[in-house]
């Protein structure tokens, strides 16, 4: 049930399309399926970290899609067991994870260790992007300068 109404805004704002749909798309969230279970954590001032539970897969049952603002994790077994399970709780069934990034935030390496598939993110601003000082001439400096280049 979503409470909050953005429509007011479509009609003042212009280029956040995007925001506005992870917006809706988050309101519409369900109790689906949580599995596999993961963390999100940040590790430092522009970095963070995806951990996610995957016991009973290994590193090339599992596939790591980078795209333009979203991280897609995939994960399906390959393995027929001849088991008979009395009860089985440890899921190992296909899934897909999709995480929506930030502008600028990348995936900058991935690790596979004790069932715990950890992504590594980083956000790196461009140069151009970050805030800049600009300088403020007076207009005796500029009357100088405009002086040395008629001389």
């Amino acid at each position: 049930m979503r409470t909050f109404d953005p429509t007011p805004l479509w009609r003042s704002t212009i280029g956040f399309d995007r925001l506005f749909d992870l917006l809706n798309a988050s309101s519409q969230w369900t109790t689906g399926d949580n599995y596999p279970p993961y963390n999100i954590e940040r590790t430092g001032k522009d970095r963070y970290q995806i951990s996610l539970a995957l016991a009973g897969f290994t590193p090339d049952e599992v596939a790591i899609t980078a795209e333009q603002n979203v991280l897609t994790v995939q994960g399906a077994t390959s393995q027929k067991t001849e088991h008979q399970y009395v009860y089985r709780g440890i899921s190992v069934r296909p899934f897909r994870r999709v995480f929506n990034l930030a502008d600028y935030v990348q995936v900058c390496g991935a690790s596979f260790a004790n069932g715990l598939l950890k992504i590594e993110l980083v956000r790196e601003v461009p140069e151009a992007m970050k805030p800049r000082r600009i300088a403020i001439s007076t207009g005796k400096a500029h009357q100088q300068i405009e002086h040395k280049q008629a001389a």
